[in-house]
């Protein structure tokens, strides 16, 4: 087609267009993919930032924890970095925490393979240190389009340095616990991480009632079709 032929075309769409009342064009931002693209869109974009060398933990690390579950999983739960053993195995939440997280999914009614898991940090600090600013500026961007693509209804936040640095706030996770706020639009539910639990039984009871309201908005967004 000469440039010729394709700018009287456009010509004749804008004038159609403005005969029926449209007075201006809104383009997209980012294409809109469908569900079943999900999982190759967010294969596609683990292998773009899987070699990052952003910052100093490239060079600590062996293994970029990218997150691990269903692409399409519409509950997602978020740490903040990989530890010890997901360094070695290159996934979320595998050592006695994770093992206790999958307990935690499984007495919601679902299975880990159903929901999404994964952190802020793609690549464990130094002795399971916490994060830094300067690493999570540079991480959570990751993040951001991960949950894009995912598309989620619900997500719950592990631990008290995931759910304030989601939320951008110092309040104590024991305040932060047990209510519904937002992250990117979407629906946040911060509770305790699963170590902590292994330290503190006593806090099973306030997590037992967090993940049932997780479970409650999950089941009320896809109810509503949203």
């Amino acid at each position: 087609m000469t440039s010729t032929v394709a700018i009287s075309r456009l010509r004749k769409y804008l004038l159609q267009e403005q005969e029926q009342g449209v007075s201006e064009l809104v383009l997209s931002k980012k294409p809109v993919i469908s569900s079943s693209g999900r999982s190759g869109a967010l294969a596609r974009y683990q292998k773009e930032i899987s070699g990052c060398a952003k910052c100093p933990l490239s060079k600590t690390r062996t293994n970029f924890v990218f997150g691990d579950g269903d692409p399409k999983a519409d509950m997602v739960f978020v740490g903040e970095a990989p530890g010890h053993d997901e360094n070695l195995q290159g996934k979320p939440f595998v050592g006695a925490a994770g093992q206790l997280l999958t307990k935690i999914i499984e007495a919601i009614k679902l299975d880990r393979s159903q929901v999404y898991i994964c952190n802020i940090l793609k690549c464990r600090p130094p002795g399971n240190r916490n994060p830094e600013p300067r690493e999570i500026e540079m991480c959570e961007p990751y993040l951001i389009r991960q949950l894009e693509l995912i598309k989620p209804k619900v997500i719950c936040a592990l631990g008290t340095f995931a759910a304030q640095t989601l939320l951008k706030n110092t309040t104590p996770i024991s305040k932060l616990r047990g209510q519904i706020h937002y992250y990117h639009d979407i629906k946040l539910v911060p509770t305790f991480h699963p170590a902590a639990l292994l330290r503190n039984p006593a806090w099973k009871r306030q997590t037992w009632e967090d993940v049932q309201l997780v479970r409650k908005i999950y089941d009320q967004e896809r109810s509503d079709g949203r």
